[in-house]
């Protein structure tokens, strides 16, 4: 690795280029910004319209700019390649451009490494010197779930990978960085509050114990549905508890902040005394646990194979070559008791617990096995042909259609395999083109009845692209 010394380097930057003099970077150019009001960022070159001029803005990341009417002046970034001084042991400053009488030059010094486990703070923009001697900038975004981090420079999450940067050292405070100091001052100064809460007497009557509000709900609630039960009642998510928030306890509803893990509290405002607080949980929970009947969800008893058969024999009418086995090679069903409750339950094939499948029903039930005993069938139903109709850009409510493929099974039958995105993620899914679809004697009476199935208006795909392909009516036996 590079011999200098990272903690006593300076970079100076000479022969900044003046924005006020029309003297601009080339397009997409990344380069150090001393801004109006001193700071220093950086940012990719981004003008507006095609003549030439000041117009336009630094691209720093995905919604993250600064408008040219905000720089001073400028100097690139993407011109250097430091290798060969950062061997050289004895250098402890390196001279960006020449320094002369009456040029404009910033230092940065202050360096640290990961090597050393140091990192930036969240949201911090950062002046970077990466392994392969060349110099960028990014926007610290530690990996919350693993180690390490990316400096993100563009849109769309480009970045650079902290496993890619020799040193680095902090710009100037910007907007984005300022917020998230305050928020950690503020959660510094909530944990502060919050070693010593108060209780409110009225509102925490009945104790600190949360289980006890829900009890005193229990009874009020059986009074009218005589199968309620405590577990039906949590089934109503997010639960209550009882949290600290602003130095005093509240009922909350605690969630993860995504960035960090750390607890945000919901507090309960609909009134200010314990009865209330009952109150309120009967009416919180009072459709859960309406829903959650035992006759009605086990109408059928309480033997697990009445219910799979019953999905079985409705699949099997359409799904001709479907075999009981094909659904046990990935999910497996029970009937258990949980926590008092009787629970429809399922697990994977290659997991050793089982864990609840929360449906109201047995008709709901019997609907999700269906789903899942039509799934295991297609994936043993190997395809032998395929053709994708050609289509132009298509958007599906903000996605994309990406590819719309029709296969012939090893059974003869068919199915549709269609997929769809957006700039970061996407989908597929696929539907069985259903045995009555080809009981249709036209190939336009075939579409009729298929696009019941994947309607134009979801998928993509209508009768005006579909009609007219010969080679796809072909395909479909037509």
């Amino acid at each position: 690795m590079f011999k200098v010394d990272y903690k006593n380097l300076r970079l100076s930057f000479n022969e900044f280029h003046d924005v006020k003099r029309n003297d601009m970077p080339q397009y997409g150019e990344f380069c150090l910004l001393e801004l109006k009001n001193g700071d220093c960022t950086a940012g990719s070159w981004q003008p507006s319209g095609k003549e030439s001029g000041t117009a336009g803005c630094f691209v720093r990341g995905t919604a993250d700019t600064i408008d040219s009417a905000q720089v001073q002046r400028w100097h690139s970034l993407d011109r250097y390649d430091l290798t060969e001084l950062l061997e050289t042991e004895e250098i402890n400053r390196i001279d960006l451009g020449e320094e002369k009488e009456g040029c404009r030059s910033v230092v940065f010094e202050g360096f640290k490494s990961f090597a050393n486990r140091k990192m930036p703070k969240e949201e911090q923009y950062c002046l970077l010197i990466k392994k392969d001697g060349t110099l960028a900038a990014g926007r610290w975004n530690k990996r919350w779930h693993e180690a390490g981090g990316d400096f993100i420079y563009a849109p769309a999450l480009s970045s650079h990978s902290s496993s890619e940067v020799w040193a680095w050292t902090p710009l100037s405070i910007d907007p984005f960085f300022a917020m998230e100091i305050e928020w950690e001052n503020e959660k510094k100064l909530e944990k502060k509050r919050n070693k010593n809460p108060s209780a409110d007497p009225e509102l925490f009557k009945y104790g600190m114990d949360i289980n006890v509000y829900y009890e005193k709900a229990l009874e009020k609630l059986r009074e009218k549905f005589n199968w309620a039960t405590l577990t039906m009642m949590k089934k109503c998510k997010p639960v209550w508890e009882i949290a600290p928030l602003h130095g005093k306890y509240v009922f909350g509803q605690i969630s993860k902040n995504y960035c960090d893990d750390s607890d945000i509290v919901t507090p309960w405002t609909q009134g200010t005394t314990a009865d209330e607080f009952i109150d309120y949980l009967c009416g919180y929970t009072h459709d859960m646990v309406q829903h959650s009947d035992p006759q009605e969800k086990f109408k059928l008893g309480t033997d697990i194979n009445v219910y799979l058969d019953k999905a079985f024999n409705n699949v099997k009418k359409d799904y001709r070559w479907l075999e009981k086995e094909m659904l046990a090679k990935s999910w497996q069903y029970d009937i258990q008791r949980v926590d008092g409750d009787l629970e429809f339950v399922r697990k994977y094939c290659n997991e050793s617990e089982y864990s609840v499948y929360d449906v109201q029903s047995a008709e709901r039930f019997i609907e999700c096995l269906e789903y899942d005993y039509q799934s295991a069938a297609l994936r043993e139903n190997k395809t032998v042909a395929s053709y994708a109709p050609e289509f132009g850009h298509i958007s599906l409510h903000g996605w994309n259609l990406e590819s719309y493929v029709f296969y012939r099974l090893e059974s003869g039958d068919y199915k549709v395999s269609v997929t769809a995105g957006d700039r970061t993620t996407g989908g597929s899914r696929d539907f069985f083109i259903t045995p009555d679809c080809f009981e249709a004697k036209t190939y336009e009476e075939f579409l009729d009845r298929y696009l019941e199935i994947v309607p134009e208006h979801s998928f993509g795909l209508g009768k005006n692209e579909l009609l007219p392909n010969e080679e796809l009516k072909k395909f479909l036996g037509y």
